[in-house]
């Protein structure tokens, strides 16, 4: 069976989070977004484990429902140089035991506990337990496991269980290193919020034998993903080099010679097309022959916010997408499915924007130091801040 999943959220408890990332609104949510199977995230915080246990029904070998979406519990830790570890694990019982014999200051306190582990010692912990283990948002210039490390086994020692890409990032990128060709690359939200351009954003199309975590895992470790979709990389917000004060693209020889400070007395971060230059075997992506098909998503609500300039959580783009979504049943069936003449009827500024998103001829002013790119539908923008679909 063939099922869309997201295995990286975080709930009402983790810092910078919606308080409306709780079970119902997550779950309905991504009903609409057309996924199967959602992360719990958080899954090491004592209370958000008792809100699991009471707003879902346990189906069994650690799945758990509500309101027709299947959960699987996941975690987040930031271990020793802020590298970000994403972790799935098998059941709430694993997930309590974890949770009591983690080292950590905050655990009670922040959905994404912090512990001094290195990645090797945090992978044989938790494999102790059977769960899976990866480096979150793998690239990322403030806690990616890249920004520290030139290799992978530099960090675990040993193979983890697969590379979480990150938004800024992709399989065409990716597959420019030459020792992650044996890995499963996984795509996910990472979303904070329950909005329908954050949930679901980037997820997986899996090819499950039932829906367990048993079926998870042998997925996984036999590679059998079967397509990955996710942001155009360069509306990542850690793309490409920029300053996080003022958000100006830098070209990186410039940044070093600076030693990394900006002219408006910001400091410049690292983007990971450039992290991923500087550590690539290889000019063009070499993809191994069992590597899925990655593609390029846009979320809808930001597609009608750039056509009608309007902001992507005002009244008026969110009922533009309620109703494609009331007409077509879930956004990444409007995204990726739905004939242009149907949406046409509906919308069709927004068919004409689909269209576009689906010819990869939109044009998007990239994101850096903080900030996400741009969709941009007008004709005056400055050449040299955009990049086309077409180079990718």
């Amino acid at each position: 069976m063939l099922v869309n999943a997201d295995f990286h959220v975080h709930s009402c408890f983790s810092m910078a989070t919606s308080k409306d990332m709780l079970i119902k609104n997550m779950a309905l949510k991504s009903k609409l977004k057309g996924l199967d199977l959602l992360a719990t995230g958080d899954g090491l915080h004592p209370k958000w484990l008792d809100i699991i246990k009471e707003s879902t029904t346990y189906k069994g070998d650690g799945i758990y429902t509500a309101c027709d979406i299947d959960f699987v519990l996941t975690t987040e830790i930031e271990a020793k140089h802020k590298i970000h570890h994403l972790v799935i694990i098998p059941d709430l019982d694993i997930a309590r035991e974890l949770s009591d014999k983690l080292i950590s200051k905050n655990k009670k306190i922040d959905g994404r506990p912090k512990a001094n582990y290195t990645g090797a010692e945090l992978l044989d912990f938790v494999h102790d337990y059977d769960c899976l283990i990866g480096p979150a948002h793998a690239f990322t210039p403030w806690t990616g496991m890249y920004k520290t490390y030139d290799s992978i086994y530099d960090c675990y020692d040993k193979k983890p269980d697969f590379v979480e890409l990150g938004l800024s990032a992709d399989t065409f990128m990716a597959d420019r290193i030459a020792e992650l060709k044996d890995f499963v690359f996984l795509t996910n939200s990472d979303a904070h919020s329950p909005w329908p351009h954050r949930l679901g954003r980037e997820f997986n199309q899996i090819e499950l034998q039932d829906t367990s975590y048993s079926s998870i895992k042998h997925a996984i470790k036999h590679r059998d993903i079967k397509a990955n979709y996710g942001l155009v990389p360069n509306l990542g917000k850690y793309h490409m080099t920029a300053c996080i004060k003022c958000f100006k693209l830098i070209d990186p020889p410039i940044a070093k010679s600076n030693n990394m400070k900006c002219d408006c007395g910001g400091t410049i971060k690292k983007g990971v097309d450039f992290r991923i230059s500087e550590i690539a075997d290889y000019q063009k992506a070499k993809h191994p022959s069992f590597r899925p098909k990655y593609v390029h998503l846009m979320p809808l609500a930001e597609l009608i916010s750039a056509v009608y300039e309007k902001g992507v959580t005002t009244k008026t783009v969110q009922n533009k997408w309620q109703k494609l979504i009331d007409e077509f049943k879930t956004e990444i069936d409007v995204l990726i499915n739905t004939p242009l003449s149907d949406i046409e009827k509906i919308d069709s500024k927004v068919s004409n924007a689909i269209e576009a998103f689906r010819n990869n001829t939109i044009h998007v002013i990239p994101g850096g130091g903080g900030k996400y790119g741009e969709i941009d539908f007008s004709s005056n923008v400055e050449k040299d801040k955009i990049i086309t679909l077409d180079n990718f």
